[in-house]
């Protein structure tokens, strides 16, 4: 019974696998959701800013860079640049 209960704790305190983002991923309507998601997923957010209408925000993970534009009305990526 009690490695029953480690290995469900060990499973609970394993993080998921870090998702990727892509063109069909919904990020928030806001700056901050838009931050919180990506840090969700995996990514260190370097900066955001709003860019003609849009939420503009720089990242990092596994060495590989990029940015994201996001609609703020739709949450909806708009365009993505990865850099490696």
């Amino acid at each position: 019974m009690r490695q029953f209960a480690l290995i469900a704790l060990m499973a609970i305190a394993t993080p998921a696998l870090a998702e990727d983002l892509t063109m069909d991923s919904v990020l928030g309507t806001t700056m901050q959701e838009v931050q919180a998601s990506l840090a969700a997923m995996g990514y260190e957010v370097r900066k955001a800013e709003m860019e003609d209408g849009m939420i503009e925000v720089y990242f990092v993970r596994d060495r590989e860079r990029g940015e994201v534009y996001v609609n703020p009305q739709t949450g909806a990526v708009t365009k993505l640049k990865l850099k490696s």
